[in-house]
C-alpha cells in the first residue's frame, strides 16, 4: 500500500532556528531520508516552497479563479511530502513518527488512490 505524508509546520519557526538547530534539523532529515530509502519503502520525498508562493485554484459559476496562497487560514502550512510503501497504516504510522517535522508540526498520512483499492 502506498501512502503519502503530509507534513505541516508553521513556517515562522524555522527561521528562528540557531545555526546550531538548523544543522541538527538537516542530520535528522539526512537519517530520515537514509533509513527509509535503506528500508526501501521511501518512493519519493520533497520539501515545498512557501506558502506565500502559491497559488489557489477554483472554478465557479464556469469561471477560473486564482487566489494567492493557501486555500484556508491556517497556523500550519503543508511544507513538503513522502510518498512510502507499506505494508499498512501502523507501518506508515511509525515512519511519520521519524519524520522530524513531527516535533514542532503534524503528519498526516492518506493512502494514495488506487483504482484497483
Amino acid at each position: 500500500m502506498k501512502y503519502m505524508l503530509l507534513m505541516y509546520v508553521d513556517e515562522a519557526i524555522a527561521p528562528k532556528f540557531t545555526p546550531e538547530e538548523q544543522q541538527a534539523a538537516m542530520q535528522a532529515w539526512q537519517a530520515y531520508m537514509h533509513e527509509a530509502a535503506a528500508a526501501g519503502v521511501l518512493l519519493s520525498n520533497n520539501g515545498l516552497d512557501s506558502v506565500a508562493n502559491a497559488t489557489t485554484v477554483r472554478i465557479r459559476n464556469g469561471k477560473t479563479l486564482t487566489t494567492d496562497g493557501p486555500f484556508a487560514e491556517t497556523h500550519e502550512q503543508l511544507g513538503g511530502f513522502s510518498v512510502l510503501e507499506c505494508k499498512d497504516l501502523d507501518e506508515a504510522i511509525r515512519w511519520a513518527e521519524k519524520i522530524p517535522t513531527v516535533k514542532y508540526g503534524s503528519i498526516e498520512i492518506r493512502p494514495l488512490w488506487s483504482p484497483n483499492s
